[in-house]
């Protein structure tokens, strides 16, 4: 559990060293034995430390004395239901989160997309921060893929590790930042056709770090 703890807190640092996260926004987590660690509620990462880390379990309940995050029913509900993933981060990070108040999916403008396991990054509906609709709505939206948008409020990005969960959340806010960059110029951009995406699937079973995971799904 301690180099758990320690790895959590490493990732929420890198989060807010990148950008990514501000102040109290956003949250992370990791699975732990038969349960899951999640950063605490409402805390700046400076004033982290690995026993800040919240032990919870699948049905709810946690650590006497901690408060997880507002968010731990989806960091909960997802890995439960996907059991190749074990990290999970969730963001408020700027492009990401200005298309998600657009309730814009991204679609496979660039083949890069194909890093998520889908040929789109789909926008979750609204709901309210911290609710069991806001976690029903991630779990569809993220159905066979390894991240989405949350309407009015961030994205999320899952991995098989918090390694690899970082990864796509940088490879997400990338391509945010570059399709929000060309809706500027054509609000219509030409899109990759589904086969062109099936190749490019193809072509990622043997490409660097993303050969697993753009295809673990």
């Amino acid at each position: 559990m301690n180099g758990l703890s320690e790895q959590l807190l490493k990732t929420s640092q890198k989060l807010a060293e990148l950008g990514l996260n501000k102040g109290t926004a956003g949250n992370c987590s990791v699975r732990c034995g038969d349960g899951f660690l999640v950063t605490p509620s409402g805390m700046p990462v400076e004033d982290m430390t690995p026993t800040s880390m919240v032990q919870m379990q699948f049905d709810g309940s946690f650590e006497q004395g901690k408060k997880p995050s507002s968010e731990w029913r989806f960091h909960r509900d997802i890995l439960a239901s996907r059991s190749e993933i074990n990290a999970v981060i969730h963001t408020h990070s700027m492009f990401a989160t200005t298309l998600a108040c657009l309730h814009k999916d991204i679609p496979p403008f660039h083949y890069m997309i194909a890093v998520v396991g889908g040929d789109t990054i789909r926008c979750a509906p609204y709901a309210l921060f911290g609710s069991q609709a806001l976690s029903d709505n991630a779990l569809t939206v993220l159905q066979d893929c390894k991240a989405c948008l949350l309407a009015n409020h961030g994205m999320i990005a899952l991995g098989r590790d918090l390694e690899d969960a970082l990864a796509v959340t940088v490879e997400v806010e990338n391509l945010s930042e570059q399709y929000w960059r060309i809706l500027q110029l054509n609000p219509n951009p030409p899109l990759l056709s589904e086969s062109e995406m099936r190749e490019v699937f193809q072509q990622f079973k043997g490409y660097g770090k993303w050969s697993i995971s753009a295809l673990s799904n």
